[in-house]
């Protein structure tokens, strides 16, 4: 009998897929991972950790599964939070999600499940797993899940073969309103729960407040820039190599603050981000104002008016070579050679058409519609028909 660790998050999703692998045979322990207990920035009341590791043991109850708590705040701390602040502080965006279930869930909390004589970790994700054969040997392939709507493949985009191998994801064949239909009838205290927002565990963080505890606010100007500026009258030369071009168009602008107007005064521009809109308090615009850039060394925010404007839009991207991650080592690029590939650069996006261009310094990603908000720090993910092969930071 094989033995499978869930980790059970108190949520509808890991409650039914441990139910699942107990009617598929397999003898079921269920772990909470606690990864946070900073109480002062999280919202009150919202999801805290112990009303979640209370509904996770009621559903190990239920079920008849043994059921502990791991406390692994100490590793959360030192490989998302204290990462998330210095990328913050560098004016990047970090997605700790992606980072928690390549760091944390199928790396720190897989080694205490193969301590536990487990064969294989599961957890609640809407993403599907198959085995092929290449070369005489199995390869583990990542695939979208059924609930289009619910897709989170996206999240599970650094691991890897090793990862892979020992993962199960049960609910990956089903829908949302099944999985809910399933915990109804199988009376799980999570049946109606609303699925949980923000920072993987951490609960609701406030993240202005939560970035505060290290990175000091610091006033500075937040600059318009007029949609007519010649700064983006990007003339490509005639005779360009492909490699030139690629650079051309994912070169981030360098902007200064003689490009715009002042509309406004902010409190450090490490708490902003490419594409946000909310949180800049400046009034009096014709369209809401989008920021298209930060420049945290001169702690400036560049913006612009409503969703169109064109500093928010790019056709290409370029991410470093120690960042490009091939879940399919076996379909990775040498240099100079190029995929078709379908693409997102963020949680939900749509897929969009994309040709990898891999270089001796890194890959470019070149779309065929320019994208916004490509944004520093996030994962871009590709993608052969519904199957994950592969990821990288965005430089």
């Amino acid at each position: 009998m094989k033995r499978v660790v869930v980790g059970l998050s108190g949520g509808v999703d890991s409650s039914v897929a441990a139910y699942l692998l107990q009617q598929q045979g397999y003898e079921v322990i269920g772990l909470f991972m606690k990864n946070w207990h900073d109480d002062s920035v999280t919202i009150s009341n919202e999801c805290p950790w112990l009303e979640d590791s209370n509904d996770a043991l009621l559903v190990a109850e239920k079920l008849g599964i043994p059921f502990q708590t791991v406390d692994l705040s100490e590793q959360y701390q030192e490989k998302i939070v204290d990462y998330m602040f210095s990328e913050y502080e560098k004016g990047r965006t970090p997605n700790p999600d992606v980072l928690c279930n390549r760091e944390i869930k199928f790396e720190v909390f897989m080694k205490i499940a193969m301590s536990l004589g487990a064969d294989y970790v599961a957890t609640g994700h809407y993403c599907k797993k198959s085995e092929i054969e290449v070369d005489g040997k199995p390869v583990y392939q990542l695939l979208a899940g059924a609930d289009n709507n619910k897709d989170q493949s996206y999240f599970l985009c650094q691991l890897s073969q090793e990862q892979l191998a020992k993962s199960l994801f049960p609910i990956g064949e089903l829908t949302k309103p099944e999985v809910r239909e399933i915990a109804a009838q199988m009376d799980l205290v999570t049946a109606e729960k609303k699925d949980s927002q923000g920072l993987c565990f951490i609960g609701k963080v406030r993240l202005p407040e939560f970035l505060q505890q290290k990175l000091q606010p610091k006033e500075g100007l937040i600059i318009q820039i007029d949609k007519n500026s010649p700064v983006y009258n990007l003339d490509i030369a005639q005779g360009l190599s492909i490699e030139d071009e690629l650079v051309l168009e994912a070169k981030k602008i360098d902007y200064i603050p003689e490009m715009g107007k002042v509309v406004g005064k902010h409190q450090g521009a490490h708490y902003f981000t490419t594409g946000q809109r909310k949180g800049l308090n400046v009034g009096g615009t014709t369209d809401p104002l989008f920021i298209i850039s930060t420049n945290v060394a001169t702690n400036t925010i560049y913006t612009g008016l409503s969703n169109q404007h064109p500093g928010l839009f790019k056709k290409a991207l370029f991410v470093e070579k120690s960042e490009v991650h091939w879940i399919r080592k076996d379909l990775a690029l040498a240099n100079g050679e190029t995929m078709d590939v379908m693409a997102r650069i963020r949680y939900r996006q749509p897929l969009q058409k994309a040709t990898l261009h891999p270089f001796e310094n890194g890959m470019y990603v070149s779309f065929e519609e320019p994208q916004s908000a490509i944004t520093e720090g996030q994962f871009v993910a590709w993608y052969l028909g519904d199957e994950l092969v592969g990821s990288g930071v965005i430089s």
